[in-house]
């Protein structure tokens, strides 16, 4: 049974006081007419009409039946409705997930400026630096770093995201500047927690890994920014991205060290579920960071 056909048929025949004036309104069979009513009475157990050779007239469940079949008509025209504004506008909240020190460096005037654009969007942002679950998790979508590997998400790159090696001048001072991985003194190495290094071909990263797998490295931590503040302060030297310290090496705070070794860039990408029925405040998001920080971020220009 089509039920809301036959509530529409049932409404009609209510509104026009009979079978036939309600299939002329509809376009419909007298006969498709009557068979939609007497299926919804058998599948309510009780009588909507009282019926004659020359009337019809709604019984006191009919009556009842009335009333709540024409609050879920309305309720359906306005999802209908608030359906198509939301795919002709970009409205509605958007739920981001995000790394926490990128974030809080490069994330609010993106959203400030996203917001001037598109009122109409509330912006919901979580930050932490653990792999996500989207779906089970409920975002919209997350920004992540890295090389990206394959997975059921659609996955577009926002712009590059370079590491570099560095030490303050202090440091270099004391403890010399080295020019091959090889002089890297491993208890001095700063180690991100979250930082993979299987890049056999990199010997930058060959040197950082065998400092981290023999446990030679004497601070570690899960959070970039308290090791580039250690790096500040002369305490070792950092593998960290360019959006953590490009203004300490613009102004002279930190030095990059062994730059014929640089890793290869990773990516800033922005991740989603679906790529068909996007919703337009999803959609509109995405459109904008691609755009906003270009190839050459402007952390980058030190």
């Amino acid at each position: 049974m089509d039920r809301l056909e036959t509530m529409k048929a049932f409404i009609s025949v209510s509104e026009e006081g009979g079978f036939t004036r309600a299939a002329d309104k509809l376009d419909m069979s007298n006969q498709l007419v009557s068979k939609y009513v007497s299926d919804l009475e058998e599948h309510l157990g009780v009588r909507l009409f009282n019926r004659t050779t020359r009337s019809v007239s709604l019984t006191e469940a009919g009556a009842q039946c009335l009333l709540h079949a024409r609050q879920i008509l309305e309720r359906l025209e306005d999802m209908e409705s608030g359906l198509g504004e939301l795919k002709s506008q970009a409205t509605g909240l958007l739920r981001i997930n995000a790394p926490v020190s990128f974030s809080i460096k490069h994330l609010s005037t993106l959203i400030n400026d996203f917001k001037k654009h598109y009122p109409l969007v509330g912006i919901n942002l979580q930050l932490n630096d653990r792999k996500v679950d989207l779906v089970e998790e409920g975002f919209d979508l997350a920004l992540r770093i890295g090389h990206l590997k394959s997975s059921s998400l659609i996955a577009k790159r926002v712009t590059s995201i370079r590491l570099v090696l560095v030490a303050s001048p202090e440091y270099l001072k004391t403890h010399g500047t080295p020019e091959h991985p090889k002089q890297l003194i491993p208890k001095h190495f700063l180690h991100y927690g979250y930082m993979s290094y299987d890049h056999p071909s990199n010997l930058l990263y060959s040197a950082l890994k065998h400092a981290v797998k023999d446990q030679a490295t004497s601070f570690s931590s899960n959070n970039g920014d308290i090791l580039v503040d250690a790096a500040i302060s002369g305490m070792g030297y950092a593998l960290q991205p360019t959006f953590l310290v490009g203004e300490a090496i613009k102004h002279g705070k930190l030095k990059v060290l062994l730059k014929e070794y640089e890793p290869d860039a990773m990516g800033l990408y922005v991740v989603y579920p679906h790529r068909n029925l996007i919703a337009n405040k999803l959609r509109t998001f995405i459109d904008f960071i691609s755009r906003y920080y270009g190839d050459t971020p402007h952390w980058d220009q030190f």
